[in-house]
C-alpha cells in the first residue's frame, strides 16, 4: 500500500478533524493486532498527528516483526514509536506509562474461524483478559473493540440496536468468534464491576479499506482483490444479504471520538448508513470500478463453514451519533478510495 496516496493523507486528516482530538496529546497507547486493517490506520492517523506537535508514544504489538516492517516499518527509527513482537494472550509488557490499550489481535475472517477455531477464542478472550489486567495495573483506559457478531442473527427487519441480546447458532464452526467476543465483553462489564476498570466499547461493523491484509478471506475483501486483479468479481451466493459496511477511516474516527466522549462500560455501534448495502451491490461497485463482470461460484466446504448465516445485519448508529460523530464517506466513494489507492501500491 502506498501510504503517501494523496487519498490515504486526505483520509488521516480527516481523521484528525475528530472533534476533542487534541485531550490525546501526550498520552501513551499501547495496542495490539497493531499490523491489521484497523490497527495499521489507527498508528498511521497517530503518527500523523504527531507530525503537528502532539507527543503522542505508541506501543504496537504484533506476532512478527517481519509483518510489522512490512506494515509500519516507517516509524521503526521514530522515538513515538516501539514495536513489541508477542502473542497478544501473552501478558502485556509493563511499560513506564500507558494511557489507552486497545486490545485489536483477532483472527476476523472466515478462513481463520473454520481452521483455527480454537486459537480464535484463546486471542479473543485471552486478549482481553491481558488487556484488562494491564489496565487496572496501570490505570488505564481500555478501548474494546467488539462487533456486530455479537448479535448473530437479526429478528425480522429490525436494526440491531446496543441494547440487542441476540441470536445466535453455538453448533458452528463461526461460533468461535461470535461467543468468544461475547465473553469478552461481559469480561469488561465484569472487570469494571468488580475491580473498578475504565473500558469504554466500540461495536464495530464490517470495515474495508486501503489498510486490508490480503490474506483476509472476507468476501468484500476477496471482491476488492478480484477487481484490483482485473479479474472477474465471484459471488458464492445470491448476494442478498444486507450488512453494515464502514470505510477504516471512518471506523478509526469513530473509534477515538469513543475514547474521548463515550461512557464507561457503555457500548457504541460503529456504522454507516450510507454503507449499508447487500453484498452482491458491493460486488457490483468492485465490478463496475475494474470493467468486469459479477459471476456466481459455489463455496467450497472450507469457505462455507466460515460463512455468517446471518441475511441481514444492520447496526443502529442513533447511540453513537447522539455524542455527536458523523461518518464522512458513503459506499461508492469509499470502495472507489480504497481500489485507487491499492491500485498503486
Amino acid at each position: 500500500m502506498n501510504k503517501q496516496h494523496p487519498l490515504y493523507q486526505e483520509d488521516l486528516e480527516r481523521i484528525l478533524q475528530t472533534e476533542g482530538l487534541n485531550s490525546l496529546k501526550g498520552k501513551h497507547f499501547l495496542m495490539t493486532g497493531a499490523t491489521g486493517l484497523i490497527g495499521v490506520c489507527l498508528i498511521d492517523a497517530l503518527m500523523h498527528y504527531n507530525q503537528q506537535g502532539a507527543d503522542i508514544t505508541v506501543y504496537a504489538l504484533g506476532r512478527s516483526q517481519e509483518k510489522a516492517a512490512s506494515r509500519l516499518g516507517e516509524y521503526f527509527n521514530n522515538p513515538h514509536f516501539h514495536f513489541i513482537a508477542q502473542d497478544a494472550y501473552q501478558p502485556l509488557p509493563e511499560l513506564p506509562a500507558i494511557d489507552y490499550i486497545i486490545p485489536l489481535a483477532s483472527n476476523t475472517h472466515p478462513q481463520a474461524y473454520s481452521q483455527y477455531p480454537i486459537e480464535t477464542i484463546n486471542i479473543n478472550v485471552k486478549g482481553a483478559e491481558q488487556a484488562l489486567e494491564a489496565a487496572i495495573h496501570s490505570g488505564a483506559t481500555v478501548l474494546y473493540p467488539s462487533t456486530v457478531e455479537v448479535y448473530g442473527n437479526a429478528r425480522g427487519e429490525d436494526d440491531f440496536t446496543e441494547d440487542y441480546t441476540g441470536l445466535l447458532n453455538l453448533a458452528t464452526a463461526r461460533a468461535c468468534y461470535t461467543e468468544s467476543k461475547r465473553l469478552s465483553e461481559a469480561l469488561c462489564q465484569s472487570y469494571i464491576a468488580e475491580k473498578g476498570a475504565k473500558v469504554k466499547i466500540v461495536r464495530l461493523s464490517r470495515v474495508f479499506g486501503p489498510t486490508m491484509l490480503m490474506s483476509d478471506s472476507k468476501a468484500s475483501s476477496q471482491f476488492i482483490q478480484k477487481a484490483l486483479s482485473g479479474e472477474d468479481i465471484i459471488l458464492k451466493s445470491k448476494g442478498e444479504q444486507l450488512f453494515s459496511y464502514t470505510y477504516v477511516a471512518d471506523a478509526v474516527s469513530a473509534m477515538l471520538y469513543v475514547l474521548i466522549h463515550g461512557e464507561n462500560g457503555v457500548a457504541y455501534n460503529i456504522s454507516n448508513e450510507a454503507c449499508d448495502v447487500r453484498l452482491n451491490e458491493f460486488a457490483r461497485l468492485c465490478a463496475q470500478w475494474a470493467g468486469r463482470d459479477v459471476v456466481f461460484d459455489l463455496p467450497s466446504e472450507t469457505e462455507r463453514k466460515g460463512f455468517s448465516v446471518a441475511m441481514r445485519a444492520i447496526l443502529d448508529n442513533s447511540r453513537l451519533k447522539g455524542i455527536g460523530w458523523q461518518p464522512k464517506y458513503n459506499m461508492e466513494n469509499a470502495l472507489s478510495r480504497t481500489l485507487d489507492i491499492l491500485k498503486e501500491s
